[in-house]
């Protein structure tokens, strides 16, 4: 049956999509427990259920009193607030939220225990000492289900060691366009590769199909994510629209549902995103109709962060419509609260549906009791529980490690590699000896960013496994960064890439590596001026245009994100000591590799496409190169001195009056009281300088077209400013305009003779009234009294010197 052509958007034919055997998990008798349970909550307790909030922002007691049946940690939460707190931590937090999910001292009521979910998305990845996994796309390159379920095994006994039961994983998006940021979260572009990967995960972290007391067994419940077309968005936009036919909707993104269904995913995470304009946690006849009448899924669904938020006619604090269209838990971080208040009063009212109220909880409890959570007891009282030596345990790290052998791609080899142990090597590249660069994001935080390498303790470095495996066989290893080598090497390995990001901050314009990360390009050619034969090693999340390096190198291998055990990499481009391989090149592109930034040339090398130490040799025809452009980032809006193109830099009155564009330097606004100069920043004239004589005065960046930061206000996204105060005013405030409408929160800019990176959370400015989805004003500092303040870059991100405090 084909779709109607007529038929509205964003509208599904059920009809047309594939059935799947889901497994039965429960006998007759545990149905038979979850309806008598149901029929004795409350509409308080069952409401409860339905409501998941954020360790950031929700306490045991609040377990107790609301009878929440889920709680979440954050990318960027942890106990107490401290995100790298020690596992015995994350376990005492696990058994304090337990206990109050199930103390009905104070009246009776019914005890359904709380259930904690996790973003273990490559290993127990929020852990401090855990096995870090190569991420998804690297694993879709080493194509191995086998591997993969092994994997997913391992990662559950992590997770169960600090008191967990459930993970945000495997994502199963198919990324067509990898500008997006979270694209390495996907396994690859090819449907079937990354159903085959998806339904191994599926299985090493929650058993055999149809498997149950899953506690008892060492497992965990997982979460297939995100449903649906999440790496299916226009122009690789997280969060963004993907505006295709039912038909691709299905065929491509819909594909790999099937083996995670048919291997019995527990839960189903919706997508923040669209379909033909709707988002689909607002969308009954995807969620309800497909997956779960057409589909057949049996678990739960839950939706993303504040994701109901998104839907047509929803705020944070109010979305019916969600449930209805067949959400079963909100992932109401720091909304929780209003959630659970909405929904109850409108229960009681009659507006919610109980029937459709009363099919949620029946879902969720059957899940728990398939999970063994009524009778596992406290967490720390599970099997597993407290083994903090299965953190980054021997076998586990042995797992890691060939998943990174496995994982790596060569792309060009002039008879280069295998490398001989027994000489000089030099390891160059400021990624060589940065666990976690090759880590990537979601790695102990949200974005992966302001780590150590001494924040992973037992992981080993790609430059710590090259030594390691150079100095055993009776060579020389040396780490230069530039290259700059004291004693001349047999050979130079170079480690490139990009730097961590997670959502919204890893979307690009284009496929091009920033150029601010492509100095070890010079390294390359000044070691082949040398006469040194040069191997590049490229950390990414995605194919890049790196054709520079592609020229230059004799050697190029894509290592992606490899994760804690970095000596994977020297397993393969080290030989033994007759020069033969010891392990050979396993792994294909998971996705077409670009020839031009913008892709616009077609495939350099195609899915698939992978050398090993067999390939016969080809001659190497040098490949053009063009220039990245700068303006590529799409969240930088002042910087080198200039506004971003179509915005405006301004100096005005407090309240937007009085305006002066500053088009060229010096110049003069507000009748003389400001007079803005160039200064320096990194590079000559990189920053703007506001002597303000006095009074009240406003530097505003402003555009024409309204911008929606909503997406990013609702995460932990922040404004930044780089400033330098060398005299501070009286009072300041940082401020947004949407049109005439100005929010402000005062702050403190302390006079000081460097440059600093300030920070403000945009949902501190949402709060304080800013219509952050039709921003004209993005960014206004208003200042009061004499100020000499030089202004270096604007743009929103996650990493700053000094976050502000948000009154």
């Amino acid at each position: 049956m084909q779709p109607d052509a007529t038929a509205q958007p964003a509208q599904a034919h059920p009809d047309i999509w594939p059935r799947y055997r889901y497994p039965a998990t429960l006998t007759d008798a545990q149905d038979a427990r979850v309806a008598e349970l149901l029929a004795r909550m409350t509409v308080e307790e069952k409401i409860g259920q339905l409501v998941q909030g954020d360790l950031c922002c929700v306490t045991p007691a609040d377990v107790r009193r609301y009878h929440l049946g889920s709680i979440l940690v954050g990318g960027n939460s942890g106990p107490h607030g401290d995100d790298l707190a020690p596992p015995a931590d994350w376990l005492k937090a696990a058994d304090d939220f337990y206990a109050a999910s199930v103390d009905k001292s104070g009246g009776g009521g019914v005890a359904i225990p709380v259930i904690w979910g996790i973003d273990a998305v490559h290993g127990h990845s929020n852990i401090v000492g855990a096995t870090l996994f190569p991420h998804n796309i690297g694993l879709g390159a080493a194509n191995d289900p086998a591997l993969i379920e092994r994997i997913g095994a391992a990662t559950a006994t992590e997770i169960r060691a600090t008191g967990q039961e459930w993970t945000f994983a495997p994502t199963v998006a198919v990324p067509q366009d990898f500008r997006w940021g979270r694209a390495y979260e996907g396994y690859s572009s090819d449907p079937h590769r990354v159903a085959a990967a998806a339904g191994a995960m599926i299985r090493g972290l929650q058993g055999p199909p149809g498997g149950t007391n899953l506690l008892a067994a060492g497992k965990v419940i997982a979460s297939a994510k995100h449903f649906l077309a999440d790496g299916g968005t226009k122009d690789g936009v997280d969060q963004g629209n993907a505006d295709i036919g039912e038909q691709e909707l299905r065929d491509i993104h819909g594909l790999p549902y099937g083996a995670v269904l048919e291997n019995g995913v527990a839960t189903v995470m919706l997508s923040f995103s669209s379909w033909q304009r709707r988002k689909i946690t607002g969308n009954r006849s995807l969620v309800t109709d497909v997956l779960k009448d057409r589909m057949g899924f049996g678990g739960f669904t839950v939706s993303d962060w504040n994701a109901h938020g998104q839907v047509e006619g929803c705020t944070n604090a109010s979305c019916p419509q969600a449930l209805l269209a067949g959400l079963d838990m909100y992932m109401a971080p720091d909304s929780w609260k209003p959630i659970y208040e909405d929904l109850l009063a409108r229960a009681k009212a009659g507006t919610v549906p109980m029937a459709r109220i009363d099919d949620a909880v029946r879902r969720i409890l059957r899940v728990k009791l398939r999970l063994g959570l009524f009778e596992a007891g406290k967490p720390s009282s599970r099997p597993l529980s407290g083994r903090f030596d299965l953190l980054g345990s021997p076998d586990h790290r042995a797992i890691a490690r060939e998943a990174v052998r496995k994982s790596l791609v060569l792309l060009k080899n002039r008879d280069v590699l295998p490398l001989k142990p027994g000489g000089r090597l030099l390891v160059a590249g400021e990624g060589a000896d940065d666990i976690a660069r090759q880590s990537g994001g979601w790695t102990l935080s949200w974005q992966g960013t302001g780590l150590t390498n001494a924040n992973f303790p037992g992981a080993t470095s790609l430059w710590g496994g090259l030594k390691q495996a150079v100095e055993a066989a009776g060579g020389r290893a040396e780490l230069v960064p530039d290259g700059g080598w004291t004693q001349r090497p047999d050979a130079a390995i170079v480690v490139f890439g990009e730097k961590p990001y997670a959502e919204f901050q890893g979307d690009r314009a284009t496929l091009a590596l920033d150029a601010e990360l492509t100095g070890p390009y010079a390294t390359m050619r000044k070691l082949k001026a040398q006469g040194i034969p040069v191997v590049a090693v490229m950390l990414s999340g995605r194919p890049l245009y790196v054709n520079p390096a592609l020229n230059t190198a004799d050697a190029f291998v894509a290592a992606w994100l490899p994760g804690s055990e970095g000596e994977g990499v020297a397993d393969v481009l080290i030989g033994d000591a007759a020069g033969r391989p010891r392990f050979d090149f396993a792994g294909t592109l998971p996705a077409a590799w670009p020839r031009t930034p913008d892709m616009a040339d077609g495939a350099l090398f195609p899915l698939g496409y992978g050398l090993t130490y067999a390939s016969p040799a080809t001659p190497w025809a040098p490949l053009p190169e063009v220039a990245v452009d700068a303006a590529a980032d799409r969240h930088s809006w002042f910087a080198k001195g200039v506004p971003a193109a179509s915005w405006s830099l301004v100096v005005a009155g407090p309240g937007g009056d009085r305006q002066t564009r500053v088009t060229a330097v010096p110049a003069q606004a507000l009748g003389g009281r400001v007079i803005v100069t160039a200064t320096d920043h990194r590079v000559q004239e990189g920053a703007r300088r506001f002597a303000i004589a006095g009074g009240d005065a406003a530097i505003r960046l402003q555009r024409f077209e309204p911008l929606d930061l909503s997406r990013e206000a609702n995460g932990d996204v922040l404004l930044l400013a780089t400033l330098k105060v060398a005299k501070a005013p009286a009072r300041a405030e940082i401020a947004v305009a949407a049109g005439e409408r100005i929010a402000a929160v005062p702050v403190s800019l302390p006079a000081g003779g460097a440059y600093v990176r300030y920070g403000l959370p945009l949902k501190c400015l949402q709060a304080k009234g800013a219509d952050v989805a039709h921003l004209t004003a993005p960014f206004i500092l208003r200042t009061s009294g004499a100020a000499d303040i030089s202004l270096a870059e604007v743009r929103i991100g996650t990493d700053a010197e000094q976050v502000l405090r948000c009154p």
